[in-house]
């Protein structure tokens, strides 16, 4: 699990075709310091695994392998050597959750619509999938190449977030264009509610009560409660 607060802009240093995968190189010394095969980081929001490790004079960098339907449904399709990306390694246990919960599976791309300059922010309107736009709401919290991000304005086809210095500074929103894709995963906490209320509405196969049609539901604890024996 990842926190959207993004550690380091790396660089794409080589991508090796192997048919249906790609086998990028990705500098960042600051997320590869105690990585290991085998370990997690997110590269513009997708959630990859560390193959190998490689020195050189410029510091470390990993490799990861990214199959055909990730690079079909994420941006990293888009990526070119020295393209920059946000780099973050998973949280770890007991440590702070500074941005919201981030799988690393991206739901979606959307693109770069337009940005307006304030003097203290920039304001970003970014492109939707009409199929992710139930799942966007205003206050709300979104994911944009990695980045945990609040929503400001959300419309049929497209959201706004509001970027100040610093995520300009830091990460790759800083230098993105019109035009430009980028990776959105939806707030993961508003697909379980839909799926607990599609369940609720017919889906679930023991009937409407989530509890089923037990009859000692209906004892002297209420109407579709369970008692206390019951979930000891």
């Amino acid at each position: 699990m990842f926190t959207g607060i993004v550690e380091e802009l790396g660089e794409i240093v080589a991508i090796e075709h192997l048919g249906d995968a790609s086998r990028f190189q990705v500098r960042g010394p600051v997320v590869t310091e105690g990585a290991k095969h085998g370990d997690s980081i997110a590269v513009n929001g997708v959630c990859l695994t560390v193959v190998d490790l490689i020195e050189d004079a410029e510091g470390t960098r990993f490799s990861a392998d990214v199959m055909a339907e990730t690079l079909g449904r994420s941006s990293l399709g888009a990526l070119d050597i020295g393209s920059r990306v946000n780099l973050e390694r998973p949280m770890a246990l007991g440590g702070r959750l500074g941005g919201h919960i981030v799988q690393g599976h991206v739901d979606g791309t959307g693109a770069i619509v337009d940005r307006k300059l304030s003097e203290h922010w920039e304001i970003v309107k970014i492109s939707l999938p009409a199929e992710l736009s139930r799942y966007v709401v205003e206050k709300g919290s979104i994911t944009v190449d990695g980045i945990s991000l609040t929503v400001v304005d959300a419309g049929p086809d497209y959201f706004t977030v509001s970027l100040i210095p610093t995520t300009l500074a830091l990460t790759t929103l800083g230098v993105k264009q019109a035009g430009d894709p980028v990776n959105l995963e939806v707030d993961v906490l508003a697909k379980y509610v839909e799926r607990l209320l599609g369940r609720d509405n017919g889906n679930n196969p023991q009937g409407n009560n989530p509890q089923g049609n037990n009859p000692r539901n209906n004892g002297p604890q209420g109407n579709g409660t369970q008692d206390k024996e019951a979930t000891a």
